[in-house]
């Protein structure tokens, strides 16, 4: 298992609704992962929103992907650099730093991460 931002292993995101790009609710990662779904967040109203208008609807159903529609409160690997832009525009959802992907790193300051981090769970 790969580590996450911490250098600890990385654990679980969510499973209820399943998430990760390989929906095993783990934010791995892989080659043909080019969005890299390496963040683990807990989804906000606002970042809901935020990403719609951005053209990435998260909480409609798609029944037709098995997806069943994001709410605040639901766990899911999010895109790094979409975590940027939101951070960027103020609205970025909480992140649990344990289960967010090393490869994270790559896009993201781990100041932000931390900043960010899920206080309770």
């Amino acid at each position: 298992m790969p580590n996450n931002v911490l250098g600890t292993p990385l654990i679980g995101c969510c499973i209820d609704p399943m998430t990760g790009y390989y929906r095993d609710g783990v934010c791995n990662t892989g080659p043909t992962d080019s969005g890299r779904h390496v963040v683990c967040a807990i989804m906000t109203e606002e970042f809901l929103l935020f990403t719609k208008s951005r053209g990435n609807d998260l909480s409609t159903p798609r029944p037709e992907y098995q997806f069943p529609g994001l709410k605040a409160g639901d766990g899911w690997c999010l895109c790094a650099l979409r975590w940027k832009e939101a951070w960027e525009a103020g609205v970025a959802p909480p992140v649990k730093l344990e289960a967010t992907h090393e490869k994270a790193l790559e896009y993201l300051d781990f100041s932000a991460l931390l900043e960010a981090k899920v206080v309770k769970e």
